[in-house]
């Protein structure tokens, strides 16, 4: 029922729109639309103390004028993309830019307290390799960053372990990191 009234609506909203259109078009001067109350009151309050504003209004500015007939506009054709400036060398290498293997530009130094995405990783990884050879005290010294926030990123951070099977069917024991012991079945 919705989209039978939308349709009649829309037909009866495009009925004859070309004479509508140029009924409102061909009008002299298009009417203002209605001032509010106060407006009134305002416009009528200054043309009684000011009255000459309205014959200032109306009269034409000559010195406007003048210097308006002064002016002078040119304008120039854009320039041809087509053409080509044979003084301007193609480029020799067509290659793309390499992307970055993080997906963003690694800053060259780094300031106390921050490290790289690489680094982390790289920390990380240690740590989750050997955390007897690589304490957070060891990490701390060599990234001078805080404790605290070694411990953190220790904490909240891991590396992803891939664990493949192999192709015999029976169970498997495979221990993470945390040492909790799954079973996998093939």
């Amino acid at each position: 029922m919705g989209k039978l009234l939308s349709v009649a609506a829309r037909q009866i909203n495009r009925f004859n729109v070309e004479n509508r259109a140029q009924k409102v078009i061909s009008q002299d001067k298009p009417k203002p639309a209605p001032m509010y109350s106060s407006n009134l009151k305002d416009l009528q309050r200054v043309l009684d103390e000011h009255p000459e504003l309205l014959n200032e209004q109306r009269k034409k500015n000559e010195l406007l004028e003048r210097n308006l007939k002064q002016v002078y506009v040119t304008s120039t054709d854009p320039v041809d993309m087509s053409q080509k400036d044979v003084s301007k060398p193609l480029p020799a290498n067509r290659v793309a830019a390499e992307e970055f293997e993080f997906g963003h530009m690694e800053p060259t130094a780094v300031t106390k307290g921050h490290c790289t995405l690489r680094q982390a990783i790289d920390f990380i990884a240690k740590y989750n390799s050997d955390p007897i050879l690589w304490t957070v005290d060891k990490i701390v010294e060599e990234y001078r960053m805080k404790e605290s926030v070694v411990r953190d990123i220790l904490d909240h951070f891991k590396t992803f372990e891939l664990h493949l099977p192999s192709n015999n069917r029976e169970l498997k024991y495979l221990k993470s990191p945390t040492n909790e012991t799954r079973q996998i079945k093939n």
